[in-house]
């Protein structure tokens, strides 16, 4: 009988407890099944090969669907996948309802979503609607005379007007974007690659292709949509003359222009608000307010900032400061505390490895800074994006010449500083750094040749650290960071202040740790973060006897409420009253 009561005392104890968990949850207002998702962005083309041509394809994908959910993520978001000639790996779409012959076909594509789905995973679009590719068939149409119905899908300046006025490209090797074409004795604007036309979207036919696209797309069952460039879309068509050296703000001068917010709504009206999907934009403007207007729920326009600032850090061989790492975070997090959702990123597919440029990828603390890169992401607020290999600990491939990228942005930079004299050796050491091929080396997945990616030649040479940096050996060490990756995703999972708690910032002056608080009620948790490769000495509020959640070394260095951090150490307490 006393056994019988005491399990019914427990039983109900931990029903309590649940109940008082789902009385906090259910507390939170504006909650979104995408600001709880963690998401996972796939770089296609060198994910897996599933047919030995050395690029990977959407039966790759389909290949490792089980350990992409073994990573216990719920959202995929890939890079273009649609039909292209490849000027700059699928960002120069030829056919928005057509899919990649490399990556595969369209029932590929409908294989891999409901294997996704059937996992519980969602999906989201690369939208690419600032430009087009010059062989879609609307350009081919724009170009071919001035009269043609579709000539204005795009931004033509007539020859005889003269010189249009100066626009920078960023992608071109002269950094000019206007483009002469003779068949029609004009020029036509591309802010990025000539093979990349920019779409005019001040043309009301263009935006209703555009949403006809999407809806494409959401019928079949997609869940959110990235836009890539988006901010650049419209254009302010009287030309006006720009000050001189514009193009080292070109955010300033090319983003936000007025007619965007308008698009947005129009869009949101005929698609977002259509069907349960959200939709995050590259770029976030340059003022807090920008990025509210894009975001914010009462202007029914996008769910998501995907801002940049924190990938202007650090992009200097000297490195970074904390201070100035820890100011972009915190004034981000501040400006959106009661209002609008934002991303979380430390990497993606236009910048170097993570633990290359954040962290330390020496062999002595490679896995440990990456871990400590990891808690960050996935311990702030805001929907947290991985990219791929970043759970592994994959870093920068570091090449040494011209020849070895495939880049469109480095090798035409590259030409532009060569053209320019500048001192190609000091060019050359920054692109080994920062170049985007360095995020684009195959995913490492095990020890055979090229790292298990292709049976054939890679598109882009396999990094020569995969023999100790692979899935299959991390998946077998329980300290790996692959299994560290995994426990901190379940942390922030099963604990809502991490999504919605707020953030206070700890030790702010501290040139070696971040620090800060996530509270949400009577949740309370403390994040502290060694930044650095020597040890490191603080002070903080840990309560009488605080819990362990996470930690990316063995043991914890403590004596009442002084901790001794190690180097990259990184620790998650809980400190609820």
């Amino acid at each position: 009988m006393k056994k019988s009561l005491l399990f019914l005392s427990l039983l109900l104890l931990v029903l309590g407890c649940a109940e008082n968990v789902k009385k906090k949850e259910d507390s939170i207002t504006g909650r979104a099944w995408w600001k709880e998702g963690i998401i996972y962005q796939i770089y296609p083309r060198s994910f897996k090969d599933s047919d030995g041509d050395g690029i990977g394809d959407l039966k790759g994908v389909i290949e490792k669907l089980d350990y992409i959910e073994s990573l216990g993520v719920n959202m995929v978001w890939m890079n273009p996948i649609y039909s292209s000639p490849n000027a700059d790996n699928g960002y120069d779409i030829s056919d928005y309802r057509g899919i990649m012959e490399d990556f595969g076909d369209m029932d590929d594509f409908d294989r891999m979503l409901k294997g996704l789905h059937d996992r519980g995973i969602k999906f989201v679009m690369d939208v690419v609607v600032n430009h087009s590719s010059d062989e879609h068939e609307w350009f081919r149409q724009s170009r071919s005379s001035r009269d043609n119905p579709f000539r204005d899908y795009y931004h033509w300046w007539p020859a005889e007007k003269g010189k249009p006025p100066y626009r920078y490209s960023l992608f071109d090797p002269k950094g000019d974007a206007w483009k002469y074409d003779s068949v029609t004795d004009a020029y036509y604007l591309h802010y990025f690659a000539q093979k990349q036309p920019d779409l005019n979207w001040e043309n009301p036919k263009v935006r209703q292709e555009v949403y006809d696209i999407m809806k494409f797309w959401a019928e079949k069952g997609v869940d959110g949509f990235r836009l890539d460039a988006f901010q650049y879309a419209s254009k302010d068509t009287t030309w006006p003359e720009l000050p001189e050296g514009f193009e080292k703000n070109v955010i300033k001068y090319y983003g936000m222009q007025p007619n965007l917010h308008k698009y947005l709504k129009e869009m949101n009206e005929q698609v977002l608000s259509k069907y349960n999907v959200f939709a995050v934009s590259e770029g976030a403007g340059s003022t807090f307010e920008d990025a509210h207007s894009l975001v914010d729920a009462d202007r029914k326009e996008l769910q998501m900032a995907y801002h940049f600032e924190g990938m202007d850090v650090g992009n200097s061989l000297e490195g970074y400061k904390l201070s100035e790492f820890k100011e972009v975070y915190t004034k981000w997090d501040s400006a959106f505390a009661k209002k609008g959702w934002l991303s979380i990123f430390l990497a993606n597919h236009d910048v170097p490895r993570m633990v290359s440029k954040f962290g330390n990828d020496s062999t002595a603390f490679r896995a440990v800074s990456s871990k400590m890169l990891n808690t960050f992401i996935l311990s702030m607020r805001g929907t947290p994006y991985v990219y791929y290999g970043d759970e592994l600990g994959m870093t920068n491939i570091g090449f040494d010449s011209i020849s070895q990228y495939r880049d469109i942005a480095a090798i035409n930079s590259y030409e532009k500083a060569l053209s320019e004299g500048e001192d190609m050796e000091a060019f050359m050491a920054n692109l080994k750094f920062s170049s985007r091929d360095n995020g684009r080396t195959p995913m490492q997945w095990d020890t055979t040749a090229h790292a298990g990616f292709t049976t054939g030649d890679p598109w882009l040479p396999v990094n020569e650290n995969y023999i100790k940096v692979n899935v299959a050996l991390e998946r077998k060490d329980p300290n790996s960071c692959l299994n560290y990756f995994r426990e901190m995703v379940n942390l922030r999972k099963n604990n809502p202040v991490f999504v919605y708690g707020d953030y206070h910032l700890l030790l702010p002056d501290h040139q070696q740790l971040y620090a800060y608080t996530r509270s949400l009620g009577e949740l309370q948790v403390l994040v502290v973060m060694n930044f650095s490769e020597k040890p490191a000495t603080a002070i903080l509020p840990l309560g009488d006897n605080p819990e362990v959640l996470i930690n990316n070394y063995p043991d914890v260095d403590r004596a009442a409420s002084t901790v001794q951090m190690k180097p990259y150490q990184a620790l998650i307490f809980n400190i609820e009253d």
